[in-house]
């Protein structure tokens, strides 16, 4: 059976992978990442970055399993492709000792049987004094199997192994589709593709193809961007998923290097949700380089968190968050030649291998 996979992102490059190595005819298809963001007027995507926090612990026990499922499998993608992208620094999450949140969190690992430290006031305190937090908090750490990954670098892993596994690879932009045939039909800017299935898995953009719109709500993000030196005394720090006393949950990354060689510490978590209605509004928001007033605040909410952190060189950049209803994906058959595996709901970069695998499994039958 020859499947098309449109969307080559963290959910789509890992179903081409588990349908190639199934035995599947598999072509991926998506452009690649454009040169210049602020005049590109095709497709965009969210994973163009090199940070992504990855861990087990979760408050929701969804989620928790399918990044476990997830991470247990990224030294095989390591290996099957040569492309390294998990840096394993270790995760933090963290928030008020008697909220609801960190209560769920202790629930999730307890009936999970994950390896975590629970710590809380000068204990805390000593072993990452990097973070200043206030009164009352608890946290738990992760220090195996959690960390950070590139995404852009996990893509590419993906792709490549599933090119390994006998998938090919079509950098192109999906236009429209044809499914009431025999056959399926993708129309892209570089040729039509013939199959007999097709999964729609291109996140924001699912809706540009699919017969009848999913109920997604596609959201702006602005991401805050603080350049760090190389002494900058940073080595340990962790990755932090934080639940304010306030109620903010921002989440933050340790010092990464990115393309233009500077090392950046990341924090995202706007503290606001900010819709973007149609496609137009998606292409806009990225070509908008992302909100000053956001980045602001989220310079506000690292000053706090880390007074002894250098924010004097902050840049913001423009991301997208896919939701579903139900806070899960949607994964599904909604025909007989079409499957669509969308919506990774603010996680879906650490889990993105299991939800791509069981994505294989719906469009294969």
């Amino acid at each position: 059976m020859t499947i098309a996979v449109i969307g080559r992102g963290p959910i789509g490059s890992a179903a081409a992978r588990h349908l190639a190595r199934a035995g599947h005819g598999v072509v991926l298809i998506g452009p690649g990442e454009p040169a210049d963001k602020g005049t590109h007027k095709g497709v965009f995507a969210s994973h163009w970055d090199e940070g992504r926090i990855t861990r087990a612990l979760d408050p929701d026990p969804f989620w928790s399993a399918v990044s476990r499922a997830s991470i247990a499998r990224y030294a095989e993608i390591e290996a099957e492709s040569g492309i390294d992208f998990f840096t394993e620094s270790g995760a933090l999450i963290a928030g008020p000792a008697d909220g609801e949140f960190m209560r769920s969190v202790a629930a999730v690992q307890a009936e999970a049987g994950i390896a975590a430290e629970t710590l809380t006031g000068a204990a805390l305190a000593a072993r990452f004094p990097c973070f200043a937090f206030p009164e009352g908090i608890e946290a738990r750490y992760e220090p195996r199997g959690a960390g950070h990954v590139n995404p852009r670098r996990m893509v590419a892993a993906q792709t490549e192994s599933a090119r390994r596994a006998g998938a090919e690879v079509m950098e192109a932009t999906a236009l429209r589709l044809e499914t009431s045939g025999k056959h399926a039909r993708v129309i892209t800017d570089a040729g039509d593709v013939t199959a007999n299935r097709v999964l729609v898995a291109n996140g924001g953009w699912a809706n540009t193809l699919l017969p009848a719109p999913l109920p997604l709500a596609v959201y702006a993000r602005t991401i805050a961007f603080f350049a760090q030196a190389p002494d900058a005394g940073l080595g340990d720090m962790p990755t932090l998923v934080y639940r304010t006393p306030a109620g903010d949950v921002p989440y933050l990354l340790p010092p990464i290097r990115y393309p233009d060689g500077r090392l950046y510490v990341k924090i995202g978590g706007d503290p606001e949700d900010t819709r973007l209605e149609t496609p137009e509004a998606v292409g806009d928001w990225f070509r908008s380089g992302g909100s000053a007033t956001v980045g602001d605040q989220l310079r506000r909410l690292i000053e706090g968190l880390m007074p002894a952190l250098d924010t004097s060189a902050m840049h913001v950049e423009p991301c997208v968050t896919v939701f579903t209803p139900e806070d899960r994906p949607a994964i599904r058959r909604l025909g007989p030649r079409l499957a669509v595996a969308v919506a990774g709901c603010g996680r879906g970069a650490k889990c993105a291998d299991e939800l791509g695998r069981r994505a294989a499994e719906v469009v294969a039958g």
